[in-house]
């Protein structure tokens, strides 16, 4: 009878392909439960994430109670990996003792063996999907070349590593095999792909040759640098129909001397200029960001111009995050902490209050309209349904509640066309138009 092994992973959807990597190598040799069940396992495998603060606090939370699991003999071995103990590599076996190994986020060799499967140099193009089976991440690249004065990710995962385009052409064939139908592409910064292969910005090329595999019909961009933004990216979203008109674009922030601080290599005129660009030149883009409240530099006057560039740019998803300081970034070493706690907290309050007003009038003008949906999910008599425009994990979702078929469990992975009925800052509520 085959050990019991359950994953639970932890932070960004790169660190989710990770796992599904290494899960593909297992199957077979071990029974693998899926993420949900909390129930008793042999194994108890955890992919961490050690980015920022609030990051780092809910892995650490995920092991010591991974390690109470242990001692009422719910769990078996405990098994870490991933970039928190990538960082912290040195540190963190004498602090938890319960967990039986530990192994990093670059070089997943010694896991594998640890399981009792042969190291390879590469994992293969396999996956075995731990989302619903209509949609997977697609990881373009490792790595960053990018020095960010407040991040810890190059010196985490190394330097940018693009994946050779055949084999993510590859990839997505024996995903689209499998029933995928949405790629979402994602790497640290998606824009940089293919500057060490192929001394070239490559990525319009690979959405091009991933549009051309049979099966998948919509391609979703995540995690895109503003500097050098390729504009061939963009004709791509305006022109090639299976890419998805929604761009994912952390910013960060819009006041120079931020921007500046932040190692961004951009200023506030380009980030405006590129932001009218893109609404310019894909009419109907939805645009998601990220901003960084409380960053050394950020005074009352920085935060007020912040506000402000939200006002005028009307981003319909917006996320925030509070600054940490984080040992062995450039920030760490050369700037001061100098904004309070309570000062960042306020500001995020602020920030985010201000975008839910800005998201319910954008969800509020697609009210009337008929959108293509593909339907997640069916449960508690609703169709879970999201369009081009949501991307999952991270974006609200579309309900379906009537006008439903006799089977609606039936729709899940197929495409639909839906009218908007309802509204509020996250999610709407929609009505059936047409199965087709």
């Amino acid at each position: 009878m085959s050990l019991s092994l359950r994953t639970l992973t932890l932070g960004c959807s790169k660190n989710r392909v990770d796992t599904e990597h290494i899960l593909a190598r297992l199957e077979g040799k071990y029974d693998i439960l899926p993420e949900e069940n909390t129930g008793k396992c042999d194994i108890l495998l955890i992919n961490t994430c050690g980015f920022i603060g609030d990051a780092k606090e809910e892995s650490i939370a995920a092991i010591l109670e991974a390690a109470e699991s242990k001692k009422r003999g719910e769990t078996g071995k405990i098994v870490v990996f991933g970039c928190l103990s990538q960082r912290y590599s040195e540190e963190l076996p004498g602090l938890i003792p319960e967990v039986d190994a530990w192994f990093g986020a670059v070089d997943f060799g010694p896991l594998l063996e640890y399981f009792g499967i042969e190291s390879a140099p590469v994992l293969t193009a396999d996956r075995y999907l731990t989302t619903p089976p209509h949609y997977a991440f697609l990881k373009i690249s490792e790595g960053c070349d990018r020095r960010c004065s407040y991040c810890a990710i190059p010196f985490i995962r190394g330097r940018h590593k693009s994946v050779p385009m055949e084999d993510l052409v590859e990839e997505a064939g024996i995903l689209a095999m499998r029933g995928v139908r949405e790629l979402i592409v994602i790497a640290q910064d998606t824009t940089y792909y293919g500057l060490d292969l192929y001394h070239r910005r490559a990525l319009a090329e690979l959405l091009q040759r991933l549009s051309e595999v049979d099966g998948i019909e919509w391609i979703r961009i995540h995690y895109s640098y503003p500097a050098d933004f390729p504009d061939d990216v963009l004709d791509q979203m305006a022109h090639n129909p299976k890419v998805c008109r929604y761009m994912d674009i952390p910013l960060q922030h819009i006041a120079d001397k931020v921007l500046s601080n932040m190692h961004r290599n951009v200023d506030g005129a380009w980030t405006r200029a590129l932001i009218r660009k893109m609404r310019e030149k894909v009419p109907g883009v939805v645009l998601r960001t990220t901003m960084i409240v409380g960053h050394p530099g950020e005074g009352p006057k920085e935060f007020r111009e912040l506000m402000d560039f939200v006002k005028e740019a009307r981003f319909e998803r917006l996320g925030a995050f509070r600054y940490s300081e984080e040992e062995g970034t450039f920030g760490a070493a050369n700037f001061r902490d100098s904004v309070s706690p309570k000062t960042k907290q306020k500001r995020l309050d602020e920030l985010m209050s201000l975008q839910s007003a800005i998201s319910l009038e954008y969800n509020r003008s697609r009210i009337g309209s008929e959108v293509k949906v593909i339907v997640d999910s069916y449960s508690d008599g609703m169709l879970v349904c999201r369009s081009e425009f949501e991307s999952p994990e991270v974006d609200g979702e579309i309900f379906v509640e009537s006008g439903l078929p006799e089977d609606p469990a039936a729709l899940c992975g197929r495409f639909i066309t839906v009218r908007i009925t309802e509204a509020d800052e996250y999610d709407l509520r929609a009505e059936i138009v047409s199965l087709a």
